[in-house]
């Protein structure tokens, strides 16, 4: 069984027991979340699209950790010019143990 669930702006495919990276999240670790944006759902090989959701469905999973991602590198520059910029950046993120699909 597994299910699609829009979270952060981006579509992830989970299931039940698996540990995900995901945005951050406004939540404390330990703390239940519920993710009720679900756009598809498969369960015993029959898979259920919505419109854009699916109705009555939702996850839920459990906030393990906060984090950041490996550190990407900007650079811009303009030949000729003498312009060069560099920047980095580090997204926030959250863990998150998928603990249950529910689907009415």
């Amino acid at each position: 069984m597994y299910a699609i669930i829009e979270t952060g702006g981006k579509q992830v495919k989970v299931t039940e027991s698996e540990v995900i990276f995901i945005e951050k999240l406004f939540a404390e670790v330990d703390e239940v979340v519920t993710f009720d944006k679900v756009l598809a759902v498969s369960k015993d090989g029959e898979i259920t699209f919505g419109s854009p959701l699916v109705e009555g469905a939702k996850v839920t999973g459990k906030v393990l950790k906060h984090g950041k991602d490996k550190k990407i590198m900007i650079f811009k520059y303009k030949p000729k010019k003498g312009y060069r910029k560099r920047q980095g950046h580090r997204q926030a993120n959250t863990q998150v143990l998928i603990e249950k699909i529910e689907v009415v």
